[in-house]
């Protein structure tokens, strides 16, 4: 098993279902964990070197500007529903990701 790939799959799986969860229940301090679980599922990203690597950090980084964005709306302006049109976004980047993973998954050779 491979403890790096399984540390950055379960960020990215986080920070999908905590932005999941923001849309559940719009609150500032649930924006803030999303993003924050998101960023360190970018930085988790960057030293990837795999197959889809560059796609992974894309997906991750467009997340990323989804969830900045939607904290500063939601805090500073009021927007909520700027907020949470943003935080849909990041929730699409992430499912993206975690497909992208899975085909890089399938297309990795086992290793015994």
């Amino acid at each position: 098993m491979r403890w790096g790939k399984v540390f950055y799959i379960f960020f990215t799986l986080m920070s999908l279902t905590t932005s999941v969860g923001f849309l559940y229940e719009d609150s500032l301090f649930a924006l803030f964990l999303a993003g924050s679980i998101n960023m360190v599922s970018t930085v988790l990203k960057i030293g990837v070197r795999n197959i889809l690597s560059a796609e992974l950090l894309a997906g991750s980084l467009v997340a990323d500007l989804h969830l900045i964005p939607a904290f500063f709306a939601m805090k500073f302006y009021h927007a909520d529903s700027l907020a949470v049109g943003l935080v849909i976004g990041a929730v699409v980047a992430n499912v993206y990701t975690l497909i992208v993973s899975l085909i890089e998954t399938t297309k990795e050779e086992e290793i015994f």
